[in-house]
């Protein structure tokens, strides 16, 4: 599988990564997945405290077991959960993150973190701190480098001027193109984009009928939303591939994008997004043609 270059760091992540989120509660199950995953080519997961508050790093580090060296292992911290706690808090302070950290190492049992994210944040924070933690970890060798995870504009911004970030976490599919508007920061600054949700919770997929529900997606309605993965589905057809595949082929193709994170449960799904990596680059022509059907909007909130 193609691997790409993250931000100005020296890692080689594999286009098609996997998010550990969609893992089960089975050990079992989630190592066949990862496993497989790695003899299909993947090097990329990526996981978080938050995700099964803390099961999901147990199950990664299980899979893993053995295999440190076949992977870039991407975790995520600033959300505070535990004893006392009624769900979770955020919490970006410097003490909290290194705490948290260290809890991490120890649920993956392993000693060092390729990437370490900032998993969410606000203009408010305290973004000095923040990044003081990243570096003192970088330093003291329990991450080799961080980024964050944030749809935010302000939040991007500062982190991109003031920090030594590699890469930035957002959302970002044919459905929700808000990202494209921030390429040219990402640029700026040598970053690179980590794309998540790149096919929408199974909406860019042939199944999109029985995802479809009466809320629509983002600024599209339910009426408009099924004429346009109609349209896909119909393009997709046309050109001998998925509207999966093509999907992830119009992220993949953007040179801001080092990785698009695919969930998978089944190895029927990990084969389907790991296929993506086979499709050609696609011709200016079906580009246009996906950004003619698809909304650019930008995003509204969190400007400074």
């Amino acid at each position: 599988m193609k691997q790409n270059k993250l931000g100005t760091s020296d890692l080689f992540v594999s286009e098609i990564g996997l998010g550990c989120m969609s893992l089960s509660d089975d050990h079992l199950h989630n190592e066949k997945i990862i496993h497989e995953a790695i003899d299909r080519g993947v090097n990329f997961f990526d996981t978080a405290d938050l995700y099964q508050l803390g099961f999901n790093e147990e199950t990664v580090g299980k899979a893993i077991k053995g295999k440190r060296h076949d992977v870039i292992l991407a975790s995520k911290g600033g959300n505070e959960w535990g004893e006392g706690i009624d769900g979770w808090r955020w919490n970006p302070t410097k003490n909290y993150l290194k705490e948290a950290l260290k809890n991490s190492l120890l649920r993956l049992d392993i000693d060092y973190l390729d990437l370490y994210q900032l998993h969410g944040g606000t203009i408010d924070d305290p973004i000095d701190e923040t990044i003081e933690a990243f570096e003192e970890l970088v330093q003291e060798g329990t991450i080799r480098y961080y980024g964050i995870s944030s749809i935010r504009p302000n939040v991007i911004k500062e982190y991109a001027e003031k920090s030594n970030i590699v890469s930035v976490m957002m959302q970002y599919s044919l459905l929700d193109r808000r990202p494209e508007e921030w390429f040219s920061l990402l640029d700026k600054h040598g970053l690179s984009m980590i794309a998540r949700g790149p096919v929408s919770k199974g909406l860019l997929t042939n199944d999109f009928e029985r995802k479809i529900t009466e809320k629509g997606f983002l600024d599209y309605s339910e009426a408009e939303l099924r004429a346009t993965l109609e349209k896909l589905n119909t393009l997709a057809d046309a050109n001998t591939m998925s509207s999966q595949q093509l999907s992830l082929r119009y992220i993949l193709d953007q040179p801001q994008v080092s990785t698009a994170v695919t969930g998978a449960s089944t190895s029927s799904q990990l084969i389907e997004n790991i296929q993506s990596s086979n499709v050609s680059p696609l011709s200016i022509e079906l580009t246009k043609k996906l950004e003619a059907l698809f909304k650019a909007p930008v995003y509204e909130n969190h400007r400074n």
